[in-house]
């Protein structure tokens, strides 16, 4: 399984344990905010709005919260004003990183992000710089204790693109446009997955291990932990003695 995949699966599995909930719940009321503020409040015609508020009742946010957010976006609600982005540069070892940020103080969220990738011997590019090693894609991860044959036929049939057995897991591919609908068509099939979200899935990967792994999964629990930053990828292949040993 590629390393970013593992990296959410673990973490997915992890935070059903020790659950980050407040951390949790800031990072998705502002993604349903600014989705509803750019898309408007329907979810039948707002899908990454759908997206935020399917992933929000994942977490068990109360139905009162989001709506809230919600009508916070689309201007039935003051609230502060967030902008949107996304850094690039280089953990340890040249792995590449991109971070999607979401802020009401650049200023400050620059600073941060910089700090946490040179303290972990890393460095910020410029925009452009990492970018074209990832390919943005729908990815819907299963546990390999269900039916193969049944996630790939639904899958297919459903308008994903690739199906993938990578040992202790299965991965669908989809067009992130059509997500949603391959998401959907899983679950009414009564397939249980671990994992679904649009994500970047990294084209190549660069092999960690020793202390080089420590202080870039040390980079990504920093950078997934700032309230700024709603999404970390990275193109780290770590063994799952060391991905393991890291999680606790």
């Amino acid at each position: 399984m590629s390393g970013h995949s593992k990296w959410a699966n673990i973490k997915h599995r992890k935070g059903a344990q020790d659950a980050k909930r407040g951390k949790i719940f800031t990072k998705l009321i502002k993604e349903i905010t600014v989705a509803a503020k750019i898309g408007g409040a329907e979810l039948e015609s707002n899908a990454r709005l759908r997206t935020a508020v399917d992933k929000a009742k994942g977490e068990n946010m109360p139905k009162d919260t989001i709506d809230r957010a919600i009508k916070k976006g689309s201007g039935g609600l003051d609230g502060v004003s967030y902008e949107e982005g996304s850094f690039e540069g280089y953990g340890p070892g040249g792995v590449a990183v991109i971070v999607e940020f979401m802020t009401d103080n650049r200023t400050r969220t620059v600073a941060d992000v910089r700090h946490i990738f040179t303290k972990h011997n890393g460095s910020l590019g410029v925009n452009g710089s990492v970018s074209f090693l990832f390919d943005r894609k729908g990815l819907i991860s299963f546990a390999n204790d269900q039916d193969f044959d049944a996630i790939f036929e639904a899958a297919l049939e459903a308008g994903a693109e690739d199906v993938k057995d990578e040992g202790d897991a299965y991965e669908v591919i989809t067009d992130p446009a059509s997500f949603i609908d391959v998401r959907d068509a899983l679950s009414a099939r009564q397939l249980k997955w671990e994992n679904a979200e649009v994500t970047m899935i990294p084209q190549i990967m660069v092999p960690l291990e020793g202390k080089q792994a420590e202080q870039m999964l040390k980079m990504m629990d920093k950078l997934e932990d700032n309230d700024d930053v709603q999404n970390v990828y990275a193109n780290f292949d770590i063994s799952d003695a060391d991905m393991d040993q890291h999680m606790g």
